[in-house]
C-alpha cells in the first residue's frame, strides 16, 4: 500500500516558513507606517502652502474693500502679521497648543518652549512613525494662527496704527490663540468635555470674530460712518475686481485649510474622507454665495457683490467646524445659512454703530458660532449644550483678553490714527506711500 508523503512533506516546509512568514508580516506592518508617515506628512506640507495662499486672499480682499488711500497699510499690515505669527508660533504658540500638557489645571501652559525640527535626515527608528514630521505639523498648524490675525486686520482698517496694530498681533498670536485653541485641538479641556470643533470655526474664525469685535469697540467707527443723526454713509471700497480676486484665493486656500484638518492620509478611508471635505466645503461655499445673492436683491431690489463675496466666505466659515459628516445637501443647508446670517447681521453692526469695514466680524465671528453650533445636527453623540459652552467659553476668554490689550494700547501708545491722518489716508500719514500714486497727483 503507498502512503501519502505529501502532508508530511507540507507541514515540515510550513514550520520552515513560519518564521520568515514572521519577519514578512513585521516588515510589511513597517513598510505600511513609513508610508502612512510620508503621505501624512505631504498632506500637511500641501494643506499647508494652500492656507498661506489664504494669506494673499485675505490682502487682497481688504486691499479691494478699504478706500483708495488706506490700502498701502493693509497690504503692508497683512504680510506683517504673518510673519509676525510665523515667529511668535515658533517662539511660544506651538508649543503653549501640543502636546497639551498643562501647569495648571489645563489653563496655562509651557511659555517659551522653543519649537524644535527632526535632525536633518532623521532615522525611521528615531521619530514618531504615527503621525507625520514636526516641521510638517508646525508648518501647518502656524497658518491657522495666522489666519485668526488675518481676520483682526480688516475690520479694523482705515482708522488703527501700524504699530500697535503689530503689537496686538505678537499677543494674539503668541498667547491669546494658542491658549484657547489647545483646549480642543491640544487635548485640553474642551476636548475632554467633547465639545467638536474640526478645522476652526470657533477656534480660528470666531476667536478672529472675537478678538477683531473687541478692537472695533475700543477704536469706535470711522470718521463721517455715522451721522448724528443715525444715518449711516457708505464707504465703498477701492478696488471690487481685487476684493474677488481675494474672495476666489480664500475659496482655494481653504480646501487645504478643511482638507487638511482631516490629519491623515494613510489609508483609503482617509483619502476618501479627504476627498468628502473638498466636495462638502465647496458646497457649502457655492450655497453661501447664492443665498447672498438671492437675498440682497429680495431685500434691496439690486445684489450686492460684496454681500455676495462674504455670503461666499460665511458658508466655508460655517461648514469648517464640520465638513466631513455632513452629505452634501446638509453642507448646502449650514453654508447657505451661513450666507444668509451676512446679509442680516451686516446691517445690525451698523445700527449698533460697530464699523466692520470688511464684514470679518458676520462672516467669521457670527457664521462661525453658526457653523459650530450646527455640528450636533451632523454628529451622533455631539451635544448642542457642549457645543454653546465651548463657543462661549472661547468666545469669553479671546474677546475679554483682547479688550485688556486694546485698552492698555490705547492708553500708553495710543491705538487710533489723529483725525488728520485718518482724513488724509494711513497711507500717506503712517507709511509715506500709496497704492495709487498716479491718481492722487491730478
Amino acid at each position: 500500500m503507498k502512503t501519502n508523503t505529501l502532508f508530511p512533506l507540507a507541514a515540515v516546509a510550513l514550520a520552515a516558513t513560519l518564521p520568515s512568514m514572521g519577519f514578512a508580516q513585521e516588515a510589511s506592518d513597517e513598510a505600511a507606517l513609513h508610508t502612512s508617515y510620508i503621505l501624512t506628512t505631504l498632506l500637511f506640507l500641501v494643506g499647508g502652502f494652500l492656507v498661506f495662499w489664504m494669506a494673499a486672499g485675505f490682502a487682497m480682499l481688504e486691499a479691494g474693500l478699504v478706500r483708495s488711500k488706506n490700502v498701502t497699510m493693509q497690504l503692508t499690515k497683512n504680510i506683517s502679521l504673518f510673519a509676525i505669527a510665523a515667529i511668535m508660533y515658533w517662539l511660544i504658540g506651538f508649543n503653549i497648543m501640543y502636546p497639551g500638557e498643562w501647569l495648571i489645571e489645563g489653563w496655562l501652559g509651557p511659555f517659551f518652549s522653543i519649537t524644535v525640527l527632526e535632525p536633518v535626515g532623521v532615522a525611521p527608528a528615531d521619530t514618531a512613525l504615527d503621525y507625520a514630521s514636526v516641521g510638517s505639523d508646525f508648518f501647518f498648524q502656524l497658518m491657522f494662527c495666522a489666519t485668526t490675525a488675518s481676520i483682526v486686520s480688516g475690520t479694523l482698517a482705515e482708522r488703527i496704527k501700524l504699530w500697535p496694530f503689530l503689537i496686538f498681533v505678537v499677543v494674539l498670536t503668541g498667547f491669546i490663540y494658542p491658549i484657547e485653541a489647545s483646549w480642543q485641538w491640544g487635548g485640553g479641556w474642551l476636548s475632554e468635555a467633547g465639545f467638536s470643533d474640526f478645522a476652526g470655526s470657533t477656534l480660528v474664525h470666531a476667536a478672529g470674530g472675537f478678538a477683531a469685535l473687541a478692537g472695533a469697540i475700543v477704536l469706535g467707527p470711522r470718521l463721517g460712518k455715522y451721522s448724528s443723526d443715525g444715518k449711516i454713509n457708505p464707504m465703498p471700497g477701492s478696488n471690487l475686481a481685487l476684493a474677488t480676486l481675494g474672495t476666489f484665493i480664500l475659496w482655494l486656500g481653504w480646501f487645504g485649510f478643511n482638507g487638511g484638518s482631516q490629519l491623515a492620509m494613510g489609508t483609503v478611508g482617509d483619502v476618501a474622507d479627504v476627498s468628502r471635505i473638498f466636495a462638502n466645503t465647496n458646497m457649502a461655499a457655492a450655497a453661501g454665495a447664492i443665498a447672498a445673492l438671492i437675498l440682497t436683491h429680495v431685500m434691496f431690489g439690486k445684489t450686492d457683490l460684496t454681500m455676495v463675496l462674504n455670503g461666499a466666505l460665511a458658508g466655508l466659515v460655517s461648514i469648517t467646524a464640520e465638513p466631513l459628516t455632513p452629505e452634501l445637501w446638509e453642507a448646502l443647508v449650514i453654508g447657505a445659512i451661513g450666507g444668509v446670517i451676512v446679509v442680516l447681521t451686516v446691517p445690525m453692526l451698523d445700527r449698533m454703530k460697530i464699523d466692520d469695514v470688511v464684514g470679518a466680524i458676520p462672516v467669521h465671528l457670527i457664521a462661525g458660532l453658526w457653523g459650530t453650533f450646527i455640528v450636533a445636527w451632523t454628529n451622533d453623540g455631539t451635544s448642542f449644550v457642549t457645543q454653546i459652552m465651548g463657543m462661549a467659553s472661547i468666545g469669553a476668554f479671546v474677546f475679554v483678553f483682547s479688550l485688556i490689550v486694546f485698552f492698555i494700547l490705547k492708553a500708553t501708545i495710543g491705538l487710533r490714527a489723529s483725525e488728520e491722518d485718518e482724513i488724509a489716508g494711513l497711507d500717506i500719514s503712517e507709511l509715506g506711500m500709496e497704492a495709487y500714486p498716479e491718481f492722487s497727483k491730478g
